[in-house]
């Protein structure tokens, strides 16, 4: 998806910084629920108080609330983002269409029916985007299961970005995931990390889907290790790279880990 229009930059520094930290100085005790979110877990905190507190100067402040929506998202609070970006879209309806991110809050907040009809939203708005259309299709599937997800396909006519061709036919059952991977290599695109880390992480989630947990896992895990919060968001995938290591510890705790 497009970057949001109100994506702090600051964020992804302070994650950086503190991910550093917590490599210096490791915490007292090991995380076992969300090892990809813990290091860096009070840094987000005190962004998110902080941002808190100039809400309560400004609470129709729609950059605020999307701020602080992104980190209660990377925070795991999908109640309090939803309830954020929801804020957005009473202070401003324009903002309702191309809010993917609640999208992402209702995925992961269980909500797939509204994830799904938000994403459908979001192709009125922009009828390019092929991973909206990939991530309508995980909401669909998990509300109504495969079959119907592949019915509900949304369509595209024009080419997006690599590798989503190919994800897309993954989707509609005409590819393997390990077809997915096996075509990014076969057009040279085995060194753009963001290549690969899209075709990881979506094969990733489709092997779950599939009932392939462990191998689900796998690839999603090896989709967030090719960044850290700091190359996510100067030249990487952003906001979707925490939606991954979000999606990783969901798939941990889903295999029992």
């Amino acid at each position: 998806m497009r970057p949001p229009r109100f994506f702090s930059p600051a964020l992804a520094c302070a994650l950086a910084a503190a991910t550093l930290a917590s490599a210096q100085t490791p915490p007292a005790t090991a995380p076992t629920s969300s090892p990809l979110v813990e290091p860096w877990r009070q840094q987000l905190e005190q962004e998110e108080k902080a941002i808190t507190a100039a809400i309560e100067k400004m609470p129709a402040s729609i950059r605020l609330l999307s701020r602080r929506g992104d980190a209660r998202v990377f925070l795991g609070n999908f109640p309090g983002a939803i309830a954020d970006y929801e804020g957005m879209i009473t202070q401003d309806p324009a903002q309702d269409a191309p809010h993917w991110r609640l999208g992402i809050a209702y995925y992961f907040d269980g909500r797939f029916p509204k994830a799904a009809a938000q994403f459908e939203k979001y192709h009125a708005f922009d009828n390019r985007d092929r991973e909206n259309g990939v991530w309508k299709f995980f909401s669909q599937a998990r509300a109504d299961g495969i079959e119907a997800a592949r019915k509900g396909l949304l369509r595209y006519t024009q080419f997006d970005r690599e590798p989503f061709p190919s994800v897309y036919k993954m989707l509609a059952g005409e590819m393997t995931p390990a077809a997915v991977l096996a075509e990014v290599n076969q057009k040279g695109l085995q060194n753009d990390a963001r290549v690969v880390f899209f075709a990881k992480y979506y094969a990733g989630v489709m092997e779950s889907l599939s009932g392939r947990k462990a191998e689900g896992l796998k690839l999603v895990e090896e989709a967030v290790a090719l960044f850290n919060p700091d190359s996510a968001g100067r030249d990487g995938p952003g906001y979707m790279w925490h939606s991954a290591r979000l999606h990783a510890a969901q798939l941990a705790r889903e295999a029992g880990r």
